[in-house]
């Protein structure tokens, strides 16, 4: 069964318009688990215009399901990850302005860096996981650089999904194939939404987790929030 880990840099998105604390970011996590996620997914980023670095200290105590951090790899995110020990840790390739992430990584020209921030890491023993591109180079070069998961970029599949979703997948089933046998552990995870996320899953279901915020918080206006998390659940069973 594929995990669903909530992204909720939204919910603080919505906190920092006002400022003060409405919604409150760690209940909302607590509930968010209460209502059957069973992870939890922040990504802070540098200007902090989101998720606070200070939210992710103050998060930590109250997650009981998969605490994953995710972000770019700078000096501060290394520090803030081994301070607060997540069950995983995401490395996205995210400029430090960048409004979301748009690639996976470079796995043959990033590896030495890739290698030397993923060892700390796995040192702490956080599982690590990184953006990669349904590319079966990169996949291929994931599992020199150390990593325990990759994390398959979904924005080409969501974007392809409505014309033609046999044609939108299909690099994705190939990287998944290559990842299966070389023993990569798979996440996914960009735009993933409750129209395109059951197929996604049934084409390859060795997918471990995914993990959405943008859709899921904005489904939430609509259908409330626990509604929603059983919305995407259902979407994740295998059939």
């Amino acid at each position: 069964m594929t995990k669903l880990s909530v992204n909720i840099n939204k919910i603080a998105t919505i906190r920092n318009a006002r400022g003060g604390n409405i919604p409150n970011v760690q209940q909302a996590a607590i509930d968010c688990e209460q209502y059957g996620a069973e992870g939890i997914t922040v990504h802070p980023r540098p200007d902090q215009r989101h998720i606070t670095y200070n939210d992710v200290e103050l998060l930590r105590p109250f997650i009981t399901t998969e605490f994953n951090i995710e972000g770019y790899p700078t000096p501060e995110f290394i520090e803030l990850v081994l301070k607060n020990i997540p069950h995983q840790v995401t490395l996205v390739p995210d400029e430090p302005g960048q409004l979301t992430s748009d690639h996976g990584w470079d796995t043959i020209k990033h590896k030495a860096f890739l290698k030397s921030i993923i060892k700390q890491f796995k040192q702490a023993g956080i599982r690590t996981s990184i953006f990669v591109d349904p590319d079966i180079e990169m996949v291929k070069h994931a599992l020199d650089a150390g990593t325990d998961r990759i994390e398959l970029y979904t924005e080409s599949y969501a974007s392809g999904f409505q014309s033609n979703k046999s044609a939108a997948i299909a690099p994705f089933v190939e990287a998944a194939e290559v990842a299966n046998s070389i023993g990569l552990g798979m996440n996914a995870g960009h735009d993933l939404n409750l129209d395109n996320l059951a197929y996604f899953i049934q084409e390859i279901p060795s997918i471990m987790e995914v993990s959405i915020g943008h859709a899921l918080i904005s489904d939430a206006l609509y259908f409330g929030l626990n509604n929603t998390i059983q919305m995407y659940r259902k979407q994740l069973i295998h059939h």
